[in-house]
Formats: C-alpha cells, structure tokens, sequence
C-alpha cells in the first residue's frame, strides 16, 4: 500500500495528494492550447478561468470529438471507480476532461490520473491511428474546501458543455456525469 505524498511538486505545479480528500482534475490534449495563448497566460493572475475559456474555445485537434474515444475516455474513467477511488463527476470535452473523485486509501491521486491518462492515450492513439504524445503532461488539481464549493464544482464540471456552447442542457452531453445523474 502506497504513502500518500501530501503537497508536492511533479515538474511546475503544486498537487496535494490526501486520501478521502475529494479533488477535481482537469487534464488536456497536448495540442489543446497554442503556444501563444500558453506564454500569454503564464504570467497572468486570472489565467486559471482564461485557460478554462480558452480549452472551452476547442483549440487543437479535438481528438476527444470522436465518439468512440470520448467513450474509451470515460470508460477509463469508470474503470475502477468504487475500488480505487469513488467517481462524483466527470466531463469529456473535445480536448480535455474535467473529473471530481476521492480517492481510496493506499491510491495516490497523481497514479490514478496517470493510470487514466497512459490508458486512454494508448488506446485512443490506437483508435486514431497515430502516435506520440496524447495528453499534456501536467494536470490541474484542486482539493474541495466544503459543501459550498463540493457542489459549484459539481455544476462547473456537468455545465462545461453548455457553457462551451456544445448543447442546450448538460444532460444531453453523452460524455458527462450529468445524464447518469438525471
């Protein structure tokens, strides 16, 4: 059984990894953002929302359009979602994911989302037939401080497609916890 790490650093950014501390992820495609909106928001206070709108813009290849690897995406999600960790809320999007789980003692937040991310990234590229790097290397982490904000990260997460202007209501999105929770 693995230690938990508590904060720590992979390469730049900061992750805190505590079992039943509910976390929420957002990962992308290594071409989700182009360099110039990257180095544009690498010194800007506000870049965590502007990032979020500009993943929401579909940047890049949008591999995750496809039907059949955005369902192999979520299908990596819901894998061992009661026995590693417990999955509250997930969204694919064309080129990223948002994920709200917590994980189970003994499973280090940073080895399941790089179990999520070596998983889908072989099979998708299989799918797509290419290869080389799928995911951006780096994900963004952020534990849930209470109730309040437990439930806006709910709603964040399942909106992203309506907000994206994708559809009408969340529930229509087929890659997204917001169908199975209606």
């Amino acid at each position: 059984m693995k230690e938990h790490r508590g904060w720590h650093s992979r390469n730049y950014l900061p992750h805190l990894d505590s079992p039943d501390l509910v976390q929420t992820v957002t990962f992308r495609l290594v071409d989700s953002l182009a360099e110039s909106v990257r180095q544009a928001l690498a010194s800007d206070p506000n870049r965590d929302s502007k990032r979020e709108a500009a993943l929401d813009v579909g940047y890049g290849a949008c591999w995750l359009r496809e039907p059949t690897v955005a369902a192999l995406v979520e299908d990596a999600l819901l894998h061992f979602d009661g026995e590693r960790y417990r999955l509250i809320a997930w969204c694919v999007m064309p080129n990223h994911l948002h994920a709200m789980f917590e994980p189970k003692q003994g499973y280090r937040l940073g080895d399941i989302v790089g179990s999520w991310k070596r998983f889908s990234a072989r099979a998708a590229n299989r799918e797509l037939s290419r290869e080389g790097a799928f995911w951006q290397s780096e994900y963004y982490d952020r534990y849930v401080r209470n109730d309040a904000h437990f439930a806006a990260a709910i709603e964040y997460i399942e909106q992203n497609p309506v907000s994206a202007g994708l559809v009408v209501r969340a529930v229509d999105w087929p890659w997204s916890s917001a169908r199975r929770r209606a």
